[in-house]
């Protein structure tokens, strides 16, 4: 195992009338997108859009005015994947005004790190997730996903899965042809990559805090999901 040494525009809004409900979408409250892959261009404004329940969703590139739900979506996941895990001083230093910042300058700025958000009618941001160039080239993947949460109220809903498809097609669209995630060692999140496919390639060591924080990486040799019965 490597361990490396250091830390659609094009097609039209969404409308209620031609949105696309599939019997799974329904019954199953799961993503089902309108657009094919063929729809998201290398302009980042692409929107996907489906039902969940009543309630229509869009997946969509973030705009400035939505960096304080992405910044609560964040903080909340954070609280509530790593309490036991991070330094409590870190989990606290994490303010609303601080990260509403952070995302607003990264969506406005539209450069290395793309921003996407899942909007639920009548409930704003409820998940995000943020993408770009690999930050680690000796690993052999060009793209990576820098942060996939959802907020935790509405977990087993399919969410992650829409946004991680998502991803990887605004990837593909920019010209990457593999994607790579880093995930703390202990974040359940990472069964869920390796159920998605993602296959465990290395490890390091980060720190915050001064504390020591182990890390795996996930990754995907080609922009698809292949998604496995069973986590393992």
């Amino acid at each position: 195992m490597n361990k490396p040494n250091h830390a659609c525009h094009n097609c039209p809004d969404p409308k209620p009338n031609d949105w696309l409900v599939t019997d799974e979408a329904k019954h199953a409250r799961e993503f089902d997108c309108r657009c094919s892959r063929k729809c998201l261009p290398n302009n980042p404004d692409f929107v996907q859009a489906s039902f969940m329940g009543d309630h229509p969703i869009v997946v969509r590139a973030a705009r400035p005015d939505d960096a304080a739900g992405v910044a609560r979506v964040y903080i909340e996941s954070w609280h509530d994947t790593y309490p036991s895990i991070l330094p409590t001083q870190l989990l606290c230093a994490m303010t609303p005004r601080g990260q509403t910042a952070r995302w607003q300058a990264a969506i406005q700025a539209r450069g290395r790190e793309q921003v996407l958000v899942v909007e639920k009618s009548g409930a704003g941001i409820i998940a995000m997730a943020s993408f770009g160039p690999s930050r680690d080239s000796d690993l052999g993947f060009d793209g990576e996903v820098y942060t996939l949460y959802v907020d935790p109220s509405y977990f087993g809903l399919g969410l992650g899965r829409a946004l991680l498809r998502s991803s990887f097609s605004a990837l593909g669209a920019r010209g990457y042809s593999s994607c790579v995630i880093w995930a703390h060692a202990k974040n359940p999140a990472r069964f869920f990559y390796e159920k998605m496919g993602g296959r465990l390639i290395a490890e390091r060591t980060a720190r915050m805090m001064g504390d020591a924080v182990p890390e795996t990486a996930f990754g995907w040799r080609r922009l698809a999901l292949v998604e496995r019965s069973a986590a393992r």
